[in-house]
């Protein structure tokens, strides 16, 4: 991955604000060639301690991904106020941008 689309990408996660969630595809297409792909690769590649508020990155289908995170990510995005359905999805109204 080219350097200047991994910066992108991290740009776009370090400016979603508190309670609100995007989708990889979302932050894809606002960047120079990026894709959903390219966006998980970037935040799977996260160097330990980092800040950057990697829970906010949800699936188009507004669901958490199948990853090992996945309990945190939900405690935290809970903590933020995001409330999930029964289907385990984010109201659409939480979406940013």
């Amino acid at each position: 991955m080219k350097v200047t689309l991994k910066e992108q990408i991290l740009t776009i996660i370090s400016e979603i604000p508190p309670g609100r969630v995007t989708s990889y595809g979302r932050i894809a297409a606002m960047t120079e060639g990026g894709t959903p792909r390219l966006v998980a690769r970037a935040l799977r590649e996260l160097p330990a301690g980092h800040d950057l508020p990697w829970f906010r990155v949800i699936t188009a289908s507004r669901r958490l991904a199948e990853h090992d995170a996945a309990d945190e990510q939900r405690r935290r995005l809970i903590d933020e106020g995001v409330a999930f359905d029964s289907r385990g999805r984010v109201a659409p109204e939480r979406l940013w941008p």
